[in-house]
């Protein structure tokens, strides 16, 4: 049996597209492919995974009431100092955290989880400057 070096990896970019989509499966996703458990030699112990674009994150779908009972916190450490916000008022402000926190969630919370964060990048609109390598690799 072979074992995967890190120099056998091959790191592709994938594109996708959040509109109209569920949040849960737009994360376990997105989720995969940073992981890299959608490569035939995926290894737990390296970085196997991919590197993911993800566009129109304000238009996210969301089922039942969550757009007005999810809450998300965040905790200072000071006493008295825990915020929480809905999900309605982060889409209003910053609408790539309510992706980007599904799928850290999701991902190994160890040095390796904080690598494959750093390969995720997320635009509320479809402008984004990784546009030219989906460009020339389709052509």
């Amino acid at each position: 049996m072979k074992t995967t070096k890190p120099k056998d990896i091959k790191k592709d970019w994938h594109l996708i597209d959040a509109k109209n989509q569920i949040l849960g499966r737009i994360s376990t996703k997105v989720a995969h492919l940073l992981m890299g458990k959608n490569k035939p030699y995926y290894t737990p112990l390296l970085d196997c995974g991919d590197y993911v674009v993800v566009i129109n994150a304000k238009n996210v779908a969301l089922s039942g009431k969550k757009e007005t009972q999810k809450l998300y916190y965040r905790y200072s450490g000071y006493p008295g100092g825990l915020r929480s916000r809905t999900t309605q008022r982060v889409r209003e402000t910053k609408p790539e955290e309510i992706i980007r926190h599904a799928v850290v969630g999701m991902l190994p919370k160890n040095k390796m989880g904080k690598l494959m964060v750093k390969k995720l990048y997320i635009y509320p609109d479809s402008q984004n400057p990784h546009l030219a390598k989906f460009i020339s690799k389709s052509n």
